[in-house]
């Protein structure tokens, strides 16, 4: 499985990467992850990804240019996911879809949001749920850590994922360690 994800903030997902079950997975072979910022199909000197919204109002819009160009760069075809407010709720129902696909594009929006064009290049818009988060990153972290549990192999036992709360649309049960009894309970 390979995931692309187009973000101004790749440093985010250093730890995110380099520890625990996706940390094995890209050992394994069984998922790739790689970033493309879009700073680095800005044109000008300073690297600009941002301005203001064409007409007025608040806060800083990501330019449609290099997002644009950045989206465009990422190798064949990848189902391609804008993470936003406005998208088909994420749940274990949509990250099984989601693994079948074998190549996936996430698109991480910032500030006030992202030049609407950018949405003419997207498959799908997600969201992880209703509030605000500062970026798109948390959310792309949250997609690829749900679909990489579906790949076969990527946890220590191939059923776990089947028993997993919200697999079937339940939650799981209780679960205890050694001792039996702890402190009359």
């Amino acid at each position: 499985m390979r995931f692309d994800i187009v973000t101004l903030f790749p440093e985010m997902f250093e730890s995110f990467t380099n520890c625990s079950i996706l940390k094995r997975a890209i050992n394994k072979g069984l998922i790739e992850v790689h970033f493309h910022n879009p700073r680095e199909f800005a044109t000008d000197k300073h690297r600009t990804v941002d301005d203001y919204p064409y007409g007025g109002g608040g806060g800083m819009l990501l330019r449609v240019e290099p997002f644009w160009r950045a989206i465009k760069s990422v190798p064949g075809n990848p189902y391609r996911i804008l993470l936003s407010p406005q998208g088909r709720l994420f749940n274990q129902d949509v990250a099984k879809e989601l693994v079948k696909r074998g190549h996936i594009l996430l698109i991480c929006g910032h500030y006030e949001g992202i030049d609407e064009r950018i949405t003419e290049l997207v498959d799908e818009e997600i969201s992880i749920g209703d509030y605000v988060l500062t970026g798109g990153e948390l959310p792309a972290m949250v997609l690829v850590d749900a679909v990489t549990r579906l790949i076969p192999g990527a946890l220590g036992c191939e059923d776990s994922p089947k028993r997993d709360s919200f697999y079937d649309g339940i939650l799981d049960f209780p679960h205890y360690t050694k001792p039996r009894e702890f402190e009359g309970r």
